[in-house]
């Protein structure tokens, strides 16, 4: 593993549980919260999006949209077709997550849709006509329990010292 090319500390520590609560948090409700100075927490928070440590963005809700059906798939892809595979997918707005697998043709995806005969639609049309592309499993997801952004690294990885 590469070494961190940021030092993380106490500081840090905080104020990322505070952006986590709310990225709109202002910097100096944070300093206040924090003790810390209004322009340290500023810089901080400038360092720990310019080193990729957090990256400040809006997360959106599917529900709120409709779409209350999740799958997780997982897809098997002849390597002369990933590259046009990995596109198509990339670019289907149902496919909210899209990871390589432990070999170098598989792939796990998570997908949301409205309803399950979207997700059917996805399972034997939108991935079936995909040349290349086998479907070795998928998993209705009834309940998502914690998803990456609600994430955070234990307080052991920063220098709490």
């Amino acid at each position: 593993m590469p070494p961190r090319k940021t030092h993380l500390d106490a500081l840090d520590y905080q104020i990322l549980q505070i952006l986590k609560q709310d990225a709109r948090a202002a910097a100096s409700d944070i300093a206040r919260q924090t003790g810390a100075n209004e322009r340290t927490v500023r810089k901080r928070i400038e360092r720990l999006v310019s080193d990729g440590v957090a990256r400040l963005t809006t997360v959106l809700e599917p529900a709120a949209f409709g779409y209350v059906t999740a799958a997780d798939i997982f897809i098997e892809v002849q390597p002369a077709h990933e590259a046009q595979v990995l596109e198509a997918l990339m670019a289907m707005h149902s496919v909210s997550y899209l990871a390589y697998g432990e070999d170098g043709n598989k792939i796990s995806i998570e997908a949301r849709f409205k309803d399950n005969d979207a997700l059917r639609t996805f399972l034997r049309h939108d991935l079936a006509n995909l040349p290349g592309v086998t479907i070795t499993g998928y998993t209705y997801v009834p309940r998502i329990l914690r998803n990456i952004d609600e994430w955070m690294p234990p307080p052991e990885d920063f220098d709490l010292s």
